[in-house]
């Protein structure tokens, strides 16, 4: 690991400290050195001299003393005096030896120190520092006469005491000399530390004031390194650092203009739904972005490094190109950590780079188990009915297709049923369409039930159902086909339970057989429905076998269904009055509007053909608001001539009853043409009043309300009861034509329209008949208090210029009917 700045800084601090303090103190030591060696010396020197002129005038006194204590004994030559004198000087310590001469020179006393060392006088070199100091003095016989001598003292003074003081003192002299070299390094020592301490100090600031800039330059060049070039330098520095981040900078917005910082690609890959891996030309997976790691399971380190090969489920590794280019998107399957498979959409591209580091491939991978489970779901609503769970039309066209080809080979034939139920819309518009789908899964249950399981069945549309079964050859299969289409028949009119009501149904069948009917798919189902139709047309609950003829009618229901919705565009609608009389004196007091289609080609068409067609879709609603309109223009204009046209019906339809903008948009009509709600009329039917009879009550209030009469239609037909007729705002009762055709020839009827009649007076309701056609009929009605009807008795439907004028000659003279219904005779008498 390299060193830091800051530790190098410090480090040389410290060497630089220490070796100042060394220099200063090494210097200062010498120099203290030489000087305590200088005084040492200077001190022994002085000390030396002084002892060896100290010794020396000893030695001379000793020398004079003694010379003139020897002077009498020479002169008497007393040789006993002269060496006890010499004797008593050697008992001295420090004199080694004494010699005594005479004039002449001879020795007369010579002799040494006992106490001295024999081995060293004799043996051991002598130096100048050992050697003894020789003193010698001339003894003269007199001291007044010193010129004249007698003999001569030479002593010999030991200078051992003085270099044992010599020694002392340089011992002396040597410790106090240490001892100074002690208090100097102290001192030298408190002087450096602090110089290092300082020293270290400054090298730490030093260090810290350049590295501050560095490492913001390494961590900028970093960030820069790793793709981030967000962060502009602060350039603070005046030096060559100052430089280098000018240099850092500029390169820093160069890149930020011309680069893509790998933080900002890393944002954006994260960011993607979609898995994004990239490999290695190899297939060795070098970078991932964390819809993967999410999608897989796996953390980054788990991925980075590993085959993306070993990510793909072994069933489908097989068929896994991986090096190949593949811009549009393939399907393949993914393993996960948990082991589960994921179906993925993989797309993947080649990087181009001449870089061989960059080469590779870049796959984007996405999640389409959704799209998987959607795709299935799709396939299956594409051939199954989500209600039933049989199949749809497509579905069984297909299956139909299937049967018919086998039915081929086996040399066999095979029949088609197509059921459909009667007045289901009764069901759905009665109890609300989640009874109706309840209904219809019922019946599906009970198909089921009954058929055999080799039949298959099918929900060809709303109501319409289909089934198909296999027959033998050269049979007449006729008798078994009609006992099963009644036993379905049979099945499906028990009861249904939906929300608790009781619901009976009846259902019109259609059979063809192929390939006596048809020898293919469509052609079977066309004439299969052609069949159903005519049960229908037979009032339902029936079944019948196709016969050519059958196609017509559906092809002319077709073409008028078709037809139909052009028919207001080519106003080829047009409205006609069927006049409503006063029985009592024959006066046109009103009339029921009827609509018409003026077909090109085909003349009138009756409403009871094209009013249902109009009733399976939103057409009976532009219908009704058209005959709405051109009723209240025909109205006002009649009021131009005739003060009181009369009052003036119209059919109500269950449809225009539900639609919510129905009491506006009657409004609407009556503001428009400026006419009173009052002089109208709405003739609604049984089945109408019953159906949601709460809402029902209230729509119908709202109308009363308006000004407008409300009358029952058709009434005897449906199955509504005098309980609930009673809530209902109804000012008039239609009796039904039905009733009033046979009521001259049949008891029955005559009796159900004697009960209506005094019912509806009864409960103060006006009664009209309808479908008057003879004068029994009109004399019956108006003995049994029944005074208003209607029918081709009074004339066939006419246009609204031709009841104008009736209005307008009846206005200035007598009921236009009143010979008709003028009483006969007493004598003419009627069946009844």
């Amino acid at each position: 690991m390299m060193p830091s700045l800051k530790s190098k800084y410090l480090l040389l601090a410290l060497g630089m400290g220490a070796g100042l303090a060394l220099l200063v103190g090494g210097f200062a030591y010498y120099e203290h050195r030489i000087d305590s060696a200088d005084i040492a010396r200077l001190t022994y020197a002085t000390v030396e001299q002084k002892l060896e002129d100290d010794l020396e005038a000893r030695g001379k006194s000793v020398v004079n003393v003694t010379g003139a204590l020897l002077a009498s004994p020479l002169v008497a030559h007393n040789n006993a005096a002269i060496a006890s004198i010499a004797g008593r000087l050697l008992e001295e310590q420090d004199i080694e030896r004494v010699e005594i001469t005479d004039a002449r020179g001879v020795v007369l006393f010579s002799a040494s120190n006992p106490l001295s060392d024999p081995a060293r006088n004799a043996a051991a070199p002598r130096g100048p520092a050992l050697d003894p100091l020789v003193v010698t003095n001339s003894i003269p016989p007199d001291i007044a006469a010193p010129a004249q001598r007698t003999g001569a003292l030479k002593i010999w003074v030991s200078r051992a005491q003085m270099q044992a003081t010599l020694a002392s003192i340089g011992g002396q002299l040597e410790k106090q000399q240490g001892s100074q070299l002690k208090r100097m390094r102290a001192t030298l020592a408190r002087v450096t530390l602090p110089v290092v301490l300082l020293a270290l100090i400054g090298g730490f600031l030093l260090a810290r004031r350049r590295a501050r800039p560095i490492s913001a330059l390494i961590r900028s060049a970093d960030r820069i390194g790793e793709g981030d070039y967000t962060s502009p330098f602060a350039v603070a520095r005046r030096d060559e650092l100052g430089e280098l981040q000018h240099a850092l900078e500029r390169m820093r917005q160069k890149l930020s203009e011309t680069t893509i910082t790998k933080n900002y690609l890393d944002t954006v890959l994260n960011s993607l739904s979609d898995a994004v891996i990239v490999t290695s030309p190899d297939g060795i997976i070098k970078s991932c972005n964390e819809a993967t790691q999410r999608l897989l399971g796996y953390g980054d380190a788990d991925l980075v490094g590993k085959s993306l090969c070993s990510y793909i489920d072994e069933a489908h590794r097989s068929a896994f190109d991986l090096g190949g280019e593949a811009p549009e998107a393939r399907e393949t399957v993914l393993r996960t950590a948990s082991g589960q498979t994921i179906p993925v959409s993989m797309a993947s591209s080649s990087i181009a780079s001449l870089d061989p580091q960059f080469e590779g491939n870049i796959y984007v991978a996405r999640n389409i188990t959704e799209r998987k489970r959607a795709e299935r779901r799709i396939r299956y609503l594409a051939r199954y009915d989500t209600l039933t769970k049989m199949p749809n039309r497509m579905q069984f066209q297909h299956l139909l297709q299937q049967a018919i080809a086998r039915s081929r080979r086996n040399q066999q034939s095979l029949a088609l049923l197509y059921l459909d139920l009667d007045r289901f819309k009764d069901v759905n518009d009665t109890f609300g369409h989640s009874a109706g789908d309840r209904t219809l899964e019922i019946l599906s249950e009970r198909l089921t039930r009954v058929l055999s399981k080799d039949t298959v069945i099918g929900r060809l549309a709303g109501d319409e159902f289909a089934m198909f079964v296999d027959l033998p050859a050269d049979l007449d299969n006729r008798p078994s086909l009609g006992a099963l289409a009644r036993t379905l028949l049979d099945e499906i009119s028990r009861a249904f339970y939906v929300n608790e009501q009781e619901v009976y149904l009846t259902a019109s069948v259609g059979i063809a057989i192929c390939p006596y009917d048809a020898e293919n798919t469509i052609d079977l189902i066309r004439n299969a429905d052609a069949a159903m139709y005519h049960s229908k047309q037979n009032g339902g609950n029936t079944w019948a076998f196709y016969v050519p003829h059958m196609n017509a009618a559906a092809v002319e229901r077709l073409m008028l269904k078709s037809k139909l919705r052009r028919a207001l565009e080519r106003d080829e609608l047009v409205v006609l009055y069927q006049s409503k009389v006063d029985l009592r004196d024959g006066r046109v007091v009103g009339a029921e509007a009827l609509l018409r289609w003026r077909l090109p080609g085909h003349g009138d068409i009756s409403p009871s053909q094209f009013i249902p067609l109009a009733e399976e879709s939103s057409l009976i609603l532009d219908i009704g608001e058209f005959v709405l309109d051109r009723v209240c223009s025909d109205y006002k204009r009649w009021q131009s001539t005739v003060a009181q046209p009369g009052r003036i019906a119209m059919n109500l339809s269950l449809r225009q009853l539900k639609q919510s903008s129905f009491i506006a948009r009657c409004r609407s009509a009556f503001r428009k043409h400026g006419v009173s709600p009052t002089s109208f009329e709405l003739e609604v039917t049984e089945t109408t009043l019953m159906t949601e009879p709460a809402r029902t009550i209230g729509l119908l209030n709202e109308l009363y309300a308006l000004g407008l009469h409300l009358a029952i239609d058709d009434f005897g037909t449906g199955y509504s009861s005098l309980s609930a007729l009673q809530q209902f705002p109804i000012g008039t009762l239609k009796i039904d034509q039905s009733f009033v055709r046979d009521l001259a020839v049949d008891s029955n009827d005559a009796a159900l329209v004697r009960t209506i009649i005094d019912m509806g007076k009864s409960l103060e309701l006006e009664v009209i008949a309808e479908g008057v056609e003879s004068r029994e009929q009109l004399e019956f009605l108006r003995r049994h208090g029944c005074f208003y009807a209607q029918g081709r008795l009074f004339g066939e439907p006419m246009e609204a210029q031709r009841l104008l004028n009736i209005l307008a000659s009846q206005a200035s003279g007598s009921p236009y009917h009143a010979a008709l219904c003028t009483p006969p005779p007493r004598h003419v008498k009627f069946n009844h």
